[in-house]
């Protein structure tokens, strides 16, 4: 397709980051007059990077690279703004020495002691772990420290803005806060001379020119300067006055920020700027529909998702439906994953309509240049991964990736790593599924009489069968077997399920052809020999 023929179609696409997008070119219809549009994500620096991290900023950039597309190459940017200036409120539970953070709390993140004793500070050693964490995924962003922008005076014009519009802003915010809090709430938090801890307490404008407030300090008082890095803001303020002073034109955030958006856009329109356009996405949930929390440890994170699944299927998952909670658990995995080379398969044949659609034509493109790591678009993953999660199943919890390969091999054309690394890939994620999820569960129960019955007739149809068997034969063979009246199944499903429980010791399972072709013929009969031979036990 041309150019013009894909940004038309983008102009009418449905598909959430186009919409999106529309948002930015409805608000300035004739761009930035040269200047690029600035997405922001945000970064919290007391902890590392995580699922949400990934989700916002890959969200992010989808929305940006659909903008490009739809203004046919506007130029854009992405910043990653990390909060480190904001002071450490407790000490993380999973970092080494933790009495030397201690006895930091209350101080910038920045001013904080690195417990791994590798960077300048706490922030920065998580700042690092940042960058190295969107490196890795190939995002395209620049890196914006809240420290570096308040210490070198780069706020210094903003927060006299802020200073020079106090009452305005505290008639926003003291509404919103609670009888206690009203009583020591100021926008501006000064760093203590003393301790140097960002303090929470009342403040009262001096000199709004030269920055110059006034405030109690453990017991004596202070006239400070706020510019320079002698104070930040509270983070509602802090984020309104960031949007004005960056010039950000949109950012995302989850459902529970709703109401700081709200008051955070009313103080940017006080402080002569206007709040970006943006997303508020829905949380995720775990397995029980409970929401994730990091306290109770009840989510998951990148690198378990990428021990049992793909990047790409990750990336999968988040795209689809942002304004729906979505459940965030191992179990999502598999299908995710399934689901993911269904479309990639799908994209070269698809109308440009429908390509705009796919997110795997999202994906692609928010990778750069519409290329990816690996194989491109409208490969076709020879075994699904559902299906090599069964093999690896039957196989045993101790199976090797090599005894993985030497079945595929009944499957696969030229059945090796090597012409396969997608494929080789989710071997390695199966047998790590398997062995902590999956060879724990398992347990293959007698089948009934009928189901007895069923399963001598399938041996037989078997043994009749050619080890070269499609898998579509196999499955005829299968299906011939349950629509017998004599076996008694109301539904094809019940068979499947008895095929499932007493086979593989799972209540869900494979097309049963593509596995017996998969796990060989021979192999499938002394299944089921050992199935018949529980009979009674």
């Amino acid at each position: 397709m041309t150019e013009a023929e894909l940004q038309a179609a983008a102009g009418s696409s449905k598909a959430w980051p186009f919409e999106e997008a529309r948002k930015l070119v409805k608000r300035f219809p004739q761009g930035r007059q040269g200047a690029p549009m600035l997405f922001e994500t945000g970064y919290g620096p007391s902890g590392l990077p995580h699922i949400g991290t990934f989700q916002e900023v890959l969200r992010t950039t989808l929305v940006r690279r659909a903008y490009e597309v739809l203004t046919g190459g506007a130029p854009t940017r992405l910043v990653a703004f990390s909060d480190d200036m904001d002071g450490l409120r407790k000490v993380p539970e999973n970092i080494p020495d933790r009495e030397l953070l201690a006895g930091h709390l209350g101080k910038p993140l920045t001013r904080v002691p690195d417990p791994f004793g590798r960077y300048e500070s706490f922030a920065h050693h998580n700042n690092a772990m940042l960058r190295e964490f969107l490196d890795r995924f190939g995002f395209d962003y620049e890196f914006v420290s809240a420290s570096e922008r308040y210490n070198s005076g780069a706020f210094d014009d903003a927060l006299r803005n802020v200073l020079r519009n106090y009452d305005a802003i505290m008639a926003v915010m003291l509404p919103t806060l609670r009888e206690e809090r009203r009583k020591t709430y100021s926008p501006v938090l000064p760093v203590s001379p003393i301790t140097g801890e960002v303090l929470q307490v009342p403040v009262e404008v001096v000199d709004a020119g030269a920055g110059i407030v006034r405030f109690e300090d453990h017991g004596d008082t202070i006239e400070q300067s706020i510019l320079g890095g002698n104070a930040k803001l509270q983070w509602k303020v802090d984020w309104a006055m960031r949007w004005v002073a960056l010039g950000v034109d949109y950012e995302m955030c989850g459902k529970d920020l709703t109401d700081s958006v709200t008051q955070s856009g009313k103080i940017a329109q006080i402080l002569g700027g206007r709040r970006p356009e943006g997303l508020i996405y829905e949380l995720f949930l775990d397995e029980k529909g409970e929401k994730i929390s990091k306290s109770k440890g009840n989510g998951l994170t990148i690198e378990q998702w990428l021990t049992y699944g793909s990047e790409e299927s990750l990336g999968f998952y988040l795209y689809r439906e942002p304004k729906s909670a979505k459940q965030l658990h191992i179990g999502v995995i598999p299908r995710a994953v399934d689901e993911y080379w269904q479309f990639r398969e799908k994209l070269p044949e698809q109308p440009v309509e429908q390509q705009l659609g796919n997110p795997v034509w999202h994906l692609l493109r928010a990778a750069g240049a519409g290329e990816k790591r690996g194989a491109g678009a409208g490969e076709k993953l020879p075994v699904t991964y559902g299906l090599l999660l069964n093999l690896v199943s039957v196989l045993g919890a101790n199976t090797t990736r090599g005894q993985v390969w030497s079945y595929l091999a009944n499957y696969v054309e030229d059945a090796r790593p090597e012409a396969h690394p997608a494929l080789d890939a989710l071997v390695t994620c199966a047998l790590a599924y398997n062995r902590d999820f999956v060879a724990p569960t398992l347990q293959r129960r007698a089948p009934d009489e009928n189901e007895a019955a069923a399963l001598t007739a399938l041996d037989e149809a078997l043994a009749a069968t050619s080890d070269d068997a499609t898998a579509e034969l196999l499955q005829n063979i299968v299906y011939a077997i349950g629509k017998e009246p004599r076996y008694g199944f109301e539904q094809l499903r019940d068979w499947f399920r008895a095929l499932y429980e007493t086979l593989l010791g799972s209540s869900q399972g494979p097309r049963m052809g593509s596995f017996i072709a998969l796990y060989g013929v021979a192999n499938t009969r002394a299944l089921i020999a050992e199935a018949l031979g529980k009979e009674g036990s």
